[in-house]
């Protein structure tokens, strides 16, 4: 499969998975005898990998990390990896915790709009 429609499968821009590539995030996409990209299952699932590691709000550089351990192969780096998995899921943890608290204060000024909200938004004026 080529680029664009590895794209639409993965829900990535053409450009992110270029540039996951050339980075190491991905390994090396096998090409056609007329250097077009063939995302075949095992590209498609470090694509998905990848993209849900940054949507748990993984950094570009752990997450390059990460993979440069995978690709090690060595026990050794076992702790390593859950511990950048550890810190990613505590700071995802973090924001979710954020959100929530500002979801819970935009429901609170909802349920008290009209007995205290109408009347404090003149102080914004």
């Amino acid at each position: 499969m080529n680029i664009k429609k590895a794209a639409a499968e993965t829900g990535l821009t053409a450009d992110t998975i270029r540039y996951y590539e050339r980075i190491g995030i991905i390994g090396p996409v096998p090409r056609l005898a007329n250097d077009i990209r063939d995302f075949g299952q095992r590209s498609l699932n470090q694509l998905h990998f990848a993209k849900v590691m940054r949507q748990a709000g993984m950094s570009i550089e752990l997450l390059k990390q990460y993979i440069d351990y995978i690709y090690e192969d060595d026990d050794e780096t076992v702790p390593a990896r859950k511990a950048l998995l550890a810190e990613a899921a505590e700071n995802m943890s973090q924001k979710i915790q954020a959100l929530t608290e500002a979801r819970d204060y935009l429901h609170y000024k909802i349920e008290h709009y009209d007995s205290h909200m109408r009347s404090s938004e003149q102080h914004l004026l």
